[in-house]
């Protein structure tokens, strides 16, 4: 019975989510908010009184969502639309990560009585733009961007969640052991990196070879061989010590960049699965969320939003952007486009995971800080463009 009933309220949560994410789109207002909303309506303080409280559950599903997410993102980026752009996209993924986690660190600690390297930690969760939320408000978009703006910050979304993983849970292990030594850190970042872009590589052109050549005697078997492989490439990466989530994002890259067998059925059998894993990992995230616990952070919670949106972030992007040949215009809404999603609260569990002190209010404040993003931002990208003569007609790709 206990089945029966959760197989209905998943369906119905799904079906819901499937029917307001098109009246969210025609208000310009992002989906991912809506995800979230029904999610704390349907937890234990909203109508629905579904009790969900585990973390490790919650970040379980969003690791599999964002492997999906990556991996259909990688498919559908267009190397010769990122190659112009790919040293712009690597710096803002790298050190715009750390510019960003380094001013809201400082800040946080400044205005809260959060220590240095708690603040630092609340900086490096939500350091990174979310790949879900800019993959689906582009490909949701009839007008397209001028000046490579696009691919820009697909690539940034793409590849800076492993920047944002990285200092994360490098942060929460001095917190726990403070006596590693900083030289240490610095070589597991080159580690981390250096084996997710030589596995993500190495799997990737493996990936072509494999599905041209395997030749399975059912078609409906190549999306799932797909699958099988994106997981070994997330899975192989972590267990020699690089980013699996890095490597995912080049695997697939490489792959949707190559001849393979069934290429247009895989590419739409991704982007519906991104999607749907999308919806169930802001469904799951806004469960895990209860809303009382969200009213005490909320005065802290604007001031970081704030300083991110009009400050740290908009600091990030210029000074990476600076040597190279990017107008005015296009820093200002490169900064803009800053979107905080669903990767922020994923990280924003792990803490709570590892049992330091003070994570389910760091955990809420992530949260908020999301919520504000996506709202403010998300739902101002079109009128920002034009506004600043950035759009473009859409072409087909």
């Amino acid at each position: 019975m206990i089945s029966e009933q959760f197989i209905l309220i998943g369906s119905f949560l799904l079906f819901i989510s499937i029917i307001i994410s098109k009246t969210s789109h025609r208000l310009g207002i992002p989906s991912l908010l809506f995800f979230l909303l029904i999610g704390m309506l349907a937890g234990s303080e909203g109508i629905g009184g579904i009790y969900f409280n585990n973390p490790i559950i919650a970040q379980f599903i969003g690791i599999i969502a964002l492997v999906f997410i990556l991996f259909s993102g990688g498919l559908d980026t267009k190397w010769g639309d990122v190659k112009p752009v790919l040293w712009r996209g690597v710096i803002l993924s790298t050190v715009g990560v750390l510019i960003t986690t380094l001013a809201v660190g400082l800040f946080i600690n400044w205005i809260t009585g959060f220590s240095l390297i708690e603040s630092f930690l609340i900086g490096s969760i939500v350091s990174s733009t979310d790949a879900a939320a800019v993959f689906s408000i582009f490909r949701s978009q009839k007008q397209g961007l001028k000046n490579n703006i696009e691919p820009t910050l697909e690539l940034e979304s793409g590849t800076n969640d492993p920047m944002a993983y990285f200092m994360t849970t490098t942060l929460i292990f001095l917190i726990l052991n403070p006596a590693t030594s900083v030289w240490s850190m610095i070589m597991l970042l080159v580690q981390s990196i250096g084996l997710g872009v030589v596995i993500g590589v190495v799997f990737g052109k493996g990936m072509v070879k494999l599905i041209n050549n395997i030749k399975l005697h059912i078609e409906g078997l190549y999306p799932v061989l797909t699958i099988a492989l994106s997981f070994l490439t997330f899975s192989v990466t972590y267990f020699v010590g690089g980013n699996g989530f890095l490597s995912v994002y080049i695997a697939a890259l490489i792959l949707g960049n190559s001849h393979f067998v069934n290429k247009k059925v895989q590419m739409q059998f991704y982007d519906g699965m991104a999607t749907l894993m999308q919806i169930i990992m802001f469904l799951t995230l806004g469960l895990l969320v209860f809303p009382s616990q969200i009213i005490p952070v909320m005065g802290i919670g604007i001031l970081i939003s704030f300083f991110l949106i009009l400050v740290a972030r908009p600091l990030a992007v210029f000074l990476c952007l600076s040597p190279f040949k990017v107008g005015m215009k296009d820093k200002v809404f490169i900064s803009w486009v800053g979107i905080r999603g669903a990767v922020p609260i994923i990280f924003a569990t792990y803490p709570i995971v590892a049992g330091v002190n003070g994570a389910n209010m760091i955990f809420n404040i992530v949260f908020f800080i999301t919520m504000t993003s996506a709202l403010i931002q998300g739902s101002t990208i079109n009128v920002l463009a034009r506004y600043l003569g950035l759009s473009k007609p859409k072409t087909e790709k």
